[in-house]
Formats: C-alpha cells, sequence, structure tokens
C-alpha cells in the first residue's frame, strides 16, 4: 500500500512539473528561434533609399557598407544591395548553391526555384548552414536559411537572406519580410 502511495505522489509531482516547464497543459510558447505571431514590424529605408522592407521591431540592427544586419535572440535577416545585369535565373542559383557549399560550415544543400513576391518574381535558394557561435555559450545551432533575389533594371540586385534554427516555425514573419521589399527608385 505504501509503495502505490509513492508511486502517486511522484507521478503526480511529476506531472506538476513538466506543466509547470510548458508540458501537458501549459500555453504553446514556440520552439526555440520561434518568431512571435504577435510580432510587430517597421518600415525599413537605408540612407540611399533605394529599396524598403518590413523588419521586425526592436531587432538589434547592424550596418557595414551596402549591408544591414537584423538580429534577435536565434534569428537573423541579413540584406544586401548591389548590382547585376541581369535578373538572377535557376541556373545562377544552383551555383551559388555549390559556392556556399564549399564555404560553409554545417552545409546541406536546399532547393532552388522562382517564388512571386508582392515586388515580382525572385529568386529563391534554401539550404541549412551553421550560425556563428554563441558568444557566451560557444554553442553552434544549424540554420535554416532562405535567400530571396530581388532584381530591378537596369542593374539592382537586393538580397534578402532569413536565417533560424532548423525546424523553427517562422513561415509567417519570413513572408511578412519577403513580401515587403519594395523598389523606391
Amino acid at each position: 500500500m505504501r509503495t502505490i502511495s509513492l508511486y502517486t505522489a511522484l507521478t503526480a509531482a511529476a506531472v506538476l512539473t513538466l506543466a509547470g516547464c510548458g508540458g501537458a497543459g501549459a500555453p504553446d510558447s514556440g520552439g526555440a528561434g520561434d518568431i512571435p505571431d504577435d510580432q510587430a514590424f517597421v518600415d525599413y529605408r537605408p540612407a540611399g533609399g533605394q529599396y524598403s522592407l518590413k523588419v521586425p521591431e526592436g531587432w538589434a540592427r547592424a550596418e557595414s557598407g551596402g549591408t544591414v544586419t537584423f538580429t534577435d535572440k536565434l534569428n537573423t535577416i541579413t540584406v544586401t544591395l548591389g548590382a547585376a545585369t541581369a535578373a538572377p535565373d535557376n541556373p545562377a542559383g544552383q551555383a551559388e548553391l555549390t559556392a556556399l557549399g564549399a564555404k560553409t560550415s554545417g552545409f546541406t544543400a536546399g532547393t532552388v526555384s522562382v517564388v512571386q513576391r508582392t515586388a515580382g518574381q525572385v529568386l529563391l535558394v534554401t539550404y541549412r548552414a551553421d550560425a556563428a557561435p554563441d558568444p557566451v555559450t560557444g554553442k553552434v545551432v544549424n540554420d535554416d536559411v532562405e535567400r530571396y533575389e530581388y532584381w530591378h533594371a537596369p542593374s539592382a540586385l537586393l538580397i534578402v537572406s532569413l536565417a533560424g534554427p532548423h525546424g523553427a516555425d517562422n513561415v509567417d514573419p519570413w513572408r511578412t519580410v519577403t513580401d515587403s521589399v519594395r523598389w523606391l527608385s
């Protein structure tokens, strides 16, 4: 009889502990790297004013030359303005994927496709890669990367790369960012 009572007490304690840690009965708080569904977005326009896009409000921003990076916890958005004489296509995307594989830690090739966004057709290159080590813990997270390439005649190329932990549910936030790209000049 005492064994059954001890078992019942231990089981009840385990259930309460799991519930308090996000187990059964607790609200879903998302997985590692999930951007909250209620995330607010703000417009970003670089000093040159050639384009604009929406980025998550409150994320840290760093700028260097034609590249701006937005980060928060385990997610990163990198935007680079460059030049190209023609719109990127599937063969160019396959070549990029091959080049990335040769120099990227934790690389796993994904797909290359042309997708429709509000700004028009864009090249999408997907792959997995290791993020930079955490500066405190040294831990390395393997990210899912979506690289969107927007071309604007006569020669502007905007690359928007979105990275977050493998398996994170960021479909809606990433769609908000990639659908918000606008050419201003």
